[in-house]
């Protein structure tokens, strides 16, 4: 029997929006600050992915200046009809500090999956996580959830229903509460589909975090009543600490061409604080320092409704689907700055990537980022930053920089957010020598690892960070041949949603090659090459 592990998209990739067209599978996932927005993932077995690209390329298409760590791009939506790709989001902001956060929900379309994607057009701003339903009577629908920030109300005020007018793109009629959740509460993430002349709303409940849940319902009507799942939730890791994917939730379903059918979800794999005692182990939970994943689950059919096969606890390993096996060709773990453009797997924080501050064309066979503000800034960074997928993973890049003031900088990142991040850096003391330095934020706190380390000025350091589970470690070469630690291990585990006590930590770890000038000169930084490799 052929097989599928999950996750099958590792490392910071949540909310999976899934839809299969003809022989082709998509899957859409949640960006937050990071730019562009919303990832796009291809298949054609369920089990061999690729990223082709984003859905939110421009700043027409995303705005985020400003935005905080979570904020930005929250559980986009993916589907077809029509002949087009639709998807929904909302960007999200002004999540501390308040009760009403802002959440304007748009929607986009395009022709084929990579685009172009047409200007967003408002589809309310009731809450985060809209999608939308197209029925088999041609009509459209808003769905979404309904954030509520007034005194003494649950702030998930149930799921809202209104009417889309595709040609004139607004909503029309009334909007309508057709779901109030179930007691598993936070009820978000919904998404409607049509089986057999049922009405299917597949929610996410319960939180994010541990409790995290599908919960599916069903209606003759697609604005209700909905009755719930005899045995709610279709599928949740809570209480179920032996499981290997915890936090599963926010999930829909797909049916393939022999009509199998699969529930894509999210999912988390912890590990725990090394510097924990034992005993304090065994009361918590771990943390999730590659963040949110992407999973699959069988599907099976009973009596009208779906249920996950083998239990709703889910499952690391599960049946493939009767589909051929693609496999797409694998980039090469070096990316020596060669082509024109980059790579689709690279990200910015909260902008595009401009000209102004990111080149490959100023020094060709280089990538140059001009020195802009420092990592815990909201505005104006200039970093360069892909995923990490593994537990045990190395990255490396030679960097050129000749810095004149302690106030230029720059390096190799490990960053969940501004205030939680590792960085070794290279500047100039006082005294005007060139120094390697490891510090980071932790828990909002700024922490230098290490003391400033003399080099020789040579014209490249290369730099280095392995990922051994709990641990990152910094090492160092003037030659590229004998490298040397610089700084102790670094808990990996502070770097992960559960690892400080801020309510909004929905990411995951990147690693980024980074330039910073608060003198405002924009000195350049100059990386020969950016190499990623998984081990296990």
């Amino acid at each position: 029997m052929k097989t599928i592990t999950n996750p099958i998209l590792c490392g910071f990739r949540p909310d999976p929006s899934i839809v299969r067209v003809g022989d082709d599978y998509y899957i859409a996932t949640s960006t937050f600050e990071w730019f562009p927005g919303i990832m796009l993932h291809h298949s054609k077995d369920l089990q061999n992915w690729r990223i082709i690209g984003h859905v939110l390329n421009t700043q027409e298409h995303l705005d985020m200046r400003g935005m905080d760590n979570s904020e930005g791009v929250y559980a986009p939506t993916l589907s077809y009809a029509d002949g087009k790709f639709w998807c929904c989001f909302a960007n999200v902001h002004s999540c501390r500090g308040g009760t009403w956060m802002s959440t304007p929900a748009y929607v986009t379309c395009a022709e084929q999956i990579t685009g172009p994607w047409s200007k967003p057009v408002s589809i309310g701003n009731y809450g985060f996580d809209p999608s939308l339903f197209h029925d088999d009577d041609g009509r459209k629908y808003m769905v979404n959830m309904v954030w509520d920030g007034r005194k003494n109300k649950d702030f998930f005020g149930g799921i809202l229903a209104q009417e889309f007018d595709a040609e004139a793109g607004q909503l029309v009629g009334q909007p309508k509460i057709i779901f109030e959740g179930t007691e598993l509460g936070c009820t978000e993430g919904p998404q409607i589909m049509k089986k057999d002349g049922w009405y299917y709303l597949i929610t996410a409940e319960g939180g994010t975090s541990y409790e995290h849940a599908v919960t599916v319902c069903r209606s003759k009507n697609v604005w209700g009543p909905y009755q719930v799942h005899p045995e709610n939730p279709l599928l949740s890791s809570n209480h179920q600490q032996q499981a290997e994917l915890q936090r599963a939730g926010h999930g829909f379903l797909v049916e393939t061409q022999q009509g199998e059918w699969f529930l894509s979800h999210l999912c988390g794999r912890p590990i725990f604080n090394p510097e924990q005692e034992q005993a304090q182990i065994k009361q918590t939970h771990g943390r999730c320092i590659l963040g949110r994943e992407t999973a699959l689950q069988n599907i099976e059919w009973r009596d009208d409704w779906p249920w996950v096969v083998g239990g709703r606890v889910p499952q690391l390993t599960i049946k493939a689907p009767q589909l051929p096996i693609h496999v797409w060709p694998q980039s090469a773990p070096r990316d020596d700055f060669k082509e024109t453009t980059l790579d689709v797997k690279y990200q910015s924080l909260t902008e595009p990537f401009d000209e102004s501050w990111i080149s490959l064309s100023q020094r060709p066979g280089y990538l140059r980022l001009a020195g802009r503000d420092y990592l815990y800034s909201r505005y104006h960074q200039s970093m360069l930053a892909q995923r990490i997928t593994h537990f045990d993973c190395a990255t490396e890049t030679a960097v050129e920089f000749a810095a004149q003031s302690p106030r230029q900088m720059a390096g190799l990142v490990a960053y969940y957010a501004r205030n939680g991040h590792y960085f070794l850096k290279k500047t100039v003391n006082d005294q005007g020598q060139a120094v390697l330095q490891v510090v980071g934020h932790i828990n909002d706190e700024y922490l230098e690892f290490s003391q400033e380390q003399v080099i020789n000025d040579a014209q490249a350091v290369y730099m280095r960070l392995q990922l051994n589970s709990h641990w990152y470690q910094f090492s160092y070469s003037l030659d590229g041949q004998n490298w040397l630690k610089i700084g102790p291990p670094l808990n990996a585990t502070h770097l992960s949603d559960e690892g400080s006590g801020e309510i909004f930590r929905f990411t995951g770890s990147l690693v980024g090659l980074y330039a910073c000038d608060l003198t405002g000169q924009q000195l350049a930084a100059d990386f020969e090459y950016f190499e990623y490799q998984n081990f296990k």
